[in-house]
C-alpha cells in the first residue's frame, strides 16, 4: 500500500481542530492545519480550501471565537480559540469517534475471525 497523504474524514475536521486549540491554546489558521498534519505524522493533509470553511462554521456555531494579531512573521491573522460551547462539542465529538471507532474495531475483528 502506497504511503501518501489522504484527506480528513468527513466530520472528523472539528474534531481535530477543537482537540487542537484545547490542547494548545489560539493558533492562527495555518498554523493550526500545520499542527495537525504534524500530530498525523504527515498523514492527513489540510488545505486552505479545507480548514478556512471549517473554521467558519464553527465560528458561526460558537465553538471557536477569533481575535486579530501578529503571526510569528509579524503578519496579520486571525488566532482562533475554543469557546466553553467548543468544549461541550469536543467532548461530544470524542465520544461520538471512540463509539464509531470501537463499532468499527468490532466489524474488522468479526471479518478477521470469520476469515480464519
Amino acid at each position: 500500500m502506497e504511503d501518501s497523504k489522504v484527506e480528513v474524514l468527513q466530520g472528523t475536521l472539528t474534531l481535530l481542530v477543537l482537540r487542537t486549540l484545547d490542547a494548545l491554546g489560539p493558533l492562527h489558521g495555518y498554523g493550526l492545519a500545520r499542527r495537525i498534519e504534524q500530530i498525523s505524522l504527515d498523514l492527513l493533509q489540510l488545505n486552505q480550501g479545507t480548514i478556512y470553511p471549517a473554521l467558519l462554521r464553527m465560528e458561526q456555531e460558537g465553538w471557536i471565537r477569533a481575535e486579530w494579531g501578529a503571526s510569528e512573521k509579524n503578519r496579520k491573522a486571525r488566532f482562533y480559540s475554543i469557546t466553553p460551547a467548543g468544549r461541550k462539542r469536543l467532548a461530544h465529538e470524542t465520544e461520538s469517534w471512540r463509539r464509531m471507532s470501537s463499532t468499527i474495531e468490532r466489524f474488522l475483528a468479526f471479518e478477521a475471525a470469520e476469515g480464519a
